[in-house]
């Protein structure tokens, strides 16, 4: 048993095509999550008689170089529609085949393929076309050709090898494949916690945003799938679950196993393209930056948040002289304390379950290196814009309404205590709704008045029922057109009931940020023999 010379090789292709010494092995695709076979990859094999059964790393390029491995490709091909076609339907899965560069030159691969594939009669989306990215390099334009033919006739494509080049990124902009496969011999030597780690978790997230599937091959141990499905990654190919076997026990599998079919990539709602927002000439990203206010981008996965992007009004909004990298590197849960959390991560998943805009309004500490830390109140108003798997991601416009809530409290303080008070002096009040014209008044008025709780179209029940006399309805009626106009404050002595007491009649308005009268704040004193004398 030892490894062919290169002669042998060549002299022997033939023979082994015909004698059926090469052949497919198959190595099944699990989802890591459910335990469950979503694929698997047909892999060339060869077992001379003599020689012994040679390594795909000692005759693949050989075939490559000798113009030999097209004829190679279109077998296995043929050999992978074959073991479909016997499969029955109900048990077949998505089986992917490897495509050389050298398959592409001087070929018409793709109509090649597609005359095989027609006479099994395996329909096309029970294979998938599997390129590698050292392939790619330097054949661009060949490569974009092939994979638009390859998508025109229903095939998915899928990137062999991702990260294992020096030109990954460029090759994923320019090429529009459907699946990354990563090789965690990317990890090799340094564990899962080291920048191989961290890379390869940005490079998952990354193909998220490009609605594009993600799978992990060389997945040999239970930690290094759980660290994958830890970042986004469920479907894994290796030793952890199975070896590359022959087609009878791959058929076995599959009749007697658990299989289920891919989770759609990240989907988004309709005329929302997710990455547009990372282009900047793009209308999504002037929106985002420009018009909408402060606004952000997260997702959510199992009752955790990561922080995706934030626009520059979100930074004004939250304040403390943060920086745009340190809010998205910071986790707003860590922020609230469990009320609010609960809170938050209630609205999150009332926002995914129905896909309407969901809204709350959390408090949260804040702390930042030159301004220490303060208490902070958001209001976020959320909607959900895409989803994969068990994952979502959220689209937030948030508002920092501390002075308002703070000014509110103060507000409803001081209330409280006049109230108090009103109730322990000679004193009536009540609260007038500028824009309702509306009147709450206290208990007292409730009480010897016979008010209700809510007064509607105030003052005119008021003038009506004898509280205020006809001889000062106009003028009061003009009070309150001033209220509406922004004046301040108001005051006379009226004589008030059927009874005509006189009382020392006051109003306070409250206005908002922008100067508009919000409310009045309405008291009645009764008027002693003194006060009438002075007046």
């Amino acid at each position: 048993m030892r490894p062919m010379t290169d002669e042998e090789i060549i002299r022997f292709f033939e023979m082994a095509i015909a004698g059926g010494q090469i052949f497919v092995y198959y190595q099944p695709q699990y989802n890591h999550s459910t335990g469950r076979i979503v694929g698997a990859e047909g892999l060339m094999r060869w077992r001379h008689p003599e020689f012994g059964l040679q390594y795909p790393v000692n005759f693949i390029p050989i075939l490559e170089k000798y113009g030999l491995i097209h004829r190679a490709d279109l077998f296995v091909f043929e050999q992978i529609c074959r073991f479909q076609s016997n499969c029955p339907p109900s048990v077949r899965i998505p089986i992917s085949f490897n495509v050389s560069r050298h398959d592409l030159f001087g070929h018409d691969y793709v109509k090649e393929l597609e005359a095989i594939r027609k006479k099994y009669d395996v329909p096309v989306k029970y294979l998938h076309a599997e390129i590698t990215e050292s392939s790619a390099i330097g054949g661009i334009d060949l490569f974009i050709k092939a994979i638009t033919q390859f998508h025109e006739a229903g095939y998915l494509v899928a990137m062999d090898d991702f990260g294992s080049g020096y030109s990954s990124l460029s090759v994923l902009k320019d090429l529009p494949v459907d699946i990354l496969k990563f090789d965690l011999q990317f990890l090799a030597g340094e564990g899962l916690g080291g920048r191989g780690g961290i890379i390869l978790n940005s490079a998952i997230q990354m193909a998220k945003w490009l609605e594009t599937q993600v799978l992990a091959e060389g997945v040999e141990t239970i930690e290094q799938a759980d660290f994958l499905k830890s970042v986004g990654c469920n479907y894994v190919q290796g030793y952890l679950y199975a070896k590359p076997m022959p087609e009878e026990k791959m058929r076995s599998l599959l009749e007697t196993g658990s299989f289920e079919t891919t989770v759609p990539t990240l989907t988004f709602i309709r005329g929302l393209k997710a990455q547009r927002f990372w282009d900047p000439d793009s209308l999504e990203t002037v929106i985002f930056n420009s018009f909408i206010g402060a606004a952000a981008i997260f997702s959510y996965e199992d009752g955790s948040i990561e922080i995706l992007r934030v626009n520059e009004k979100c930074v004004k909004e939250i304040g403390m002289n943060l920086t745009e990298k340190e809010i998205i590197a910071s986790n707003p849960l860590d922020t609230m304390n469990p009320a609010n959390r609960k809170i938050y991560i209630n609205t999150v998943k009332t926002a995914i379950e129905f896909g309407e805009e969901e809204s709350c309004e959390t408090w949260r500490t804040i702390t930042s290196g030159c301004c220490g830390e303060e208490k902070i109140c958001i209001r976020n108003n959320m909607r959900v814009i895409g989803k994969a798997g068990n994952q979502a991601i959220i689209y937030t416009i948030i508002r920092n309404i501390t002075d308002e809530k703070r000014l509110y409290e103060e507000l409803a303080n001081s209330e409280r205590r006049f109230r108090f008070a009103s109730e322990q002096a000679n004193v009536y009040a009540w609260e007038y709704i500028v824009d309702t014209k509306e009147m709450r008044p206290c208990f007292r008025c409730m009480r010897d008045l016979g008010l209700p709780p809510i007064v509607r179209n105030y003052p005119e029940p008021a003038i009506k029922t004898g509280i205020i006399p006809q001889d000062y309805a106009d003028l009061y009626r003009d009070w309150h057109k001033q209220i509406a106009a922004g004046a301040k404050k108001l005051e006379a002595i009226i004589p008030l009931t059927v009874g005509r007491i006189p009382f020392h009649v006051r109003y306070t308005t409250e206005f908002d940020e922008t100067g508009k009268p919000l409310k009045a704040y309405g008291s009645a004193t009764m008027v002693i023999e003194k006060e009438i004398c002075k007046e």
